[in-house]
């Protein structure tokens, strides 16, 4: 391997690492929620800002950051977001009440926006030969899929060993070291400079319409349909962004790269495959705990083989798959096997056993390793060096709503049917179970209606000179 090669492959491990933390944080205080309110005298309405406030900043953030990216240097805005996010993990891990804490959650949020919209704006960048970049998707996707599985085993495990304080602490060690080997390996670059897209009033809109409309997605639960106005506020506040956009002498997301089918398909398909995804992930954690009894470590061991299979699929499948087929059929593929796992969940039974009714699932569900990757290709696939940042905030913005909208949606079904049943006379484990048989109902329709989306929208891309031109940045 050149030097070349080897500096490449460090950028992907840094980018990974990131990535890995980024994730993690994600799952990993779920599993430390009960100690945290023991602690900290968490009230119990307020314990689910521990999440909302990371989520908020974090999702609400992204785009801007991403264009932020490609203006000031990918690099400097992802330093910048490491180092905000490892203080940000030491003062949540040295928090003593509720106020510190849900403080500390939200700057984990600013710095993970920061450092993670503008990943994959380096990556694809940095990797343009077409059989290495979908290798380097492969590892990336990977850790993605990798770290939300294992941030429950993880959190499991240090919460219970040295205390939830530790879920935090021990980003600060991975923060510092990623940050010292991206300055070593991420190349220096000049950004395009702020007057090339500096639109102070297209960022507050977007800013506070993402903020806004994910706030209302994470408080459906609590205010039910209370919380749409908050929802309908934000749809104004982004389809006002949107305008400004197409008058703005320089705007901050420029709508040439909404033209790109590819892009647009594969964020569509993205919402709707995490929105069934990452609530899937949720709802068969919650199904194994509350209706199986199985304890925090215990689940996170039973879904160990669905990190394993998307692992494998992933590193060594995905990428042979889509040099020599396409992104678009391994999307397809995957979304199949994917869609064969929801629906052996919708009959899953009351006493299910782990062997027959939810290993097949965790193999199934395999499928995700084709998903990831060539999604992350195909949204990326319009991505030019001068927004590459901006393609790359926008990719992980969906994501991010995706996964939002599907949670809130799906949890706030399962609970209405739980009540419903336990209203009938129903058991507890009966309810349950039936709530979360409704959610699995939903998210196999969400995903047929990816499998669809992606059949209708998403087309092979064009090769040659045209595929070529759209790369190289725009001559002005």
């Amino acid at each position: 391997m050149s030097r070349i090669s080897r500096s490449r492959w460090l950028v992907l491990g840094v980018l990974s690492a990131t990535m890995l933390m980024t994730v993690l944080d994600g799952s990993i205080v779920t599993v430390a929620m009960p100690a945290i309110q023991r602690d900290l005298g968490f009230a119990p309405a307020e314990l689910s800002w521990t999440v909302n406030a990371y989520l908020i900043a974090y999702g609400g953030l992204l785009l801007l950051a991403g264009r932020l990216g490609d203006l000031i240097g990918r690099r400097a805005m992802f330093l910048a977001g490491n180092a905000v996010f490892a203080a940000a993990s030491l003062l949540a891990g040295a928090a003593t009440g509720p106020g510190t804490l849900i403080g500390a959650r939200f700057l984990q949020g600013v710095g993970s926006a920061m450092a993670s919209a503008v990943v994959l704006g380096i990556l694809v960048t940095t990797f343009t030969d077409a059989g290495e970049r979908a290798k380097a998707i492969g590892v990336f996707s990977f850790t993605g899929a990798a770290g939300a599985s294992l941030g429950q085993v993880l959190g499991g495990v240090l919460t219970d060993a040295l205390g939830w304080n530790y879920i935090f602490l021990v980003n600060v060690p991975i923060g510092v070291v990623t940050i010292a080997l991206a300055v070593r390996a991420l190349p220096a670059e000049r950004g395009l400079g702020l007057s090339a897209g500096a639109d102070a009033v297209g960022a507050l809109l977007v800013t506070a319409g993402l903020m806004l409309g994910i706030y209302a997605v994470v408080q459906i639960e609590r205010y039910g349909l209370r919380s749409l106005w908050f929802g309908a506020v934000a749809l104004v506040l982004l389809a006002a962004f949107l305008v400004r956009q197409a008058t703005a002498r320089t705007p901050l997301m420029p709508l040439r790269i909404l033209r790109s089918r590819a892009v647009a398909g594969a964020n569509l398909v993205q919402v709707l495959t995490l929105g069934a995804m990452f609530a899937f992930q949720i709802m068969v954690a919650l199904f194994m705990q509350q209706v199986l009894r199985y304890g925090a470590l215990d689940t996170g061991l039973a879904m160990l083989p669905a990190a394993l299979a998307i692992a494998g699929v992933s590193l060594f499948v995905s990428p042979r798959l889509s040099t020599r087929f396409g992104a678009r059929a391994v999307l397809l593929g995957g979304l199949v096997l994917l869609i064969g796992a929801m629906a052996w969940l919708t009959r899953v039974p009351v006493d299910a056993r782990y062997v027959t009714d939810l290993l097949p699932v965790m193999v199934l569900i395999m499928g995700g390793g084709l998903v990831l990757p060539a999604l992350t290709a195909l949204g990326m696939s319009g991505a030019r060096s001068d927004d590459a940042g901006l393609v790359s905030g926008f990719f992980n913005t969906t994501q991010q709503v995706g996964m939002a909208v599907g949670v809130a949606l799906l949890s706030t079904l399962a609970a209405s049917r739980t009540e419903g049943l336990l209203a009938g006379g129903a058991s507890e484990a009966v309810a349950l179970t039936g709530g979360y048989r409704l959610a699995f109902t939903v998210s196999l329709v969400l995903l047929v209606s990816a499998l669809v989306a992606a059949y209708v929208v998403l087309r092979r891309p064009r090769v040659g000179v045209e595929q070529a031109a759209e790369l190289q940045p725009e001559r002005v």
